[in-house]
């Protein structure tokens, strides 16, 4: 995500984080501890609050991305939703290869902005 993300950025690509412990307490840790410990893999996108992404507590992020792609996440490295930049989602990705996201994204990055004057 990190290359992908510093490859793109400058054409308006954003990756946003939500760590999460819903996955066999694989981020049992405070919020300050995960943000310090992803520095040392360069991570430079934005990484907001510690979330739930399925059940009662699900953040509303999540709710909206699942009432366009339903479904449980099931892990969260796993799961990867992409939006327009209308803030449309796009696609939810499970197993896809990164490849295929890139190509996706790609072709997202194409496409002007609403209220974007053409040239």
């Amino acid at each position: 995500m990190s290359s992908m993300y510093n490859k793109y950025r400058e054409q308006g690509f954003v990756v946003l984080a939500f760590p999460c412990n819903d996955f066999g307490g694989q981020d049992p840790k405070p919020e300050s501890e995960i943000k310090e410990f992803v520095q040392k893999f360069n991570v430079k996108f934005p990484m907001f609050s510690k979330i739930h992404v399925n059940g009662e507590d699900e953040h509303a992020v999540y709710k909206y991305l699942k009432s366009f792609f339903p479904g449980d996440v099931t892990w969260n490295f796993g799961t990867k939703f992409v939006v327009g930049r209308n803030g449309m989602p796009y696609a939810r990705y499970e197993s896809e290869s990164w490849e295929t996201i890139e190509k996706d994204i790609v072709e997202l990055l194409a496409v002007k902005p609403i209220g974007e004057k053409k040239e």
